[in-house]
């Protein structure tokens, strides 16, 4: 995410302001201090033109069902 606010030349505060958040936030989210919802990916994806694509992966052995 800095990554992309960085290459728009975007301030955390203007990011937040157009996902709807607060600076604070945008802050903890960049420094892994915090885990934004999904909604919130969503508008800071938005904000930042960029496609957000979510992946479900297990490093966990499947176990089949028990019938």
């Amino acid at each position: 995410m800095r990554f992309w606010r960085r290459q728009r030349g975007m301030s955390q505060a203007r990011l937040a302001e157009l996902a709807g958040t607060g600076q604070a936030a945008i802050s903890r989210i960049e420094s892994g201090r915090d885990l934004p919802t999904l909604t919130l990916l969503e508008r800071i994806a938005s904000a930042l033109d960029c496609q957000l694509t979510v992946a479900f992966t297990s490093d966990v052995e499947q176990i089949p069902p028990s019938t």
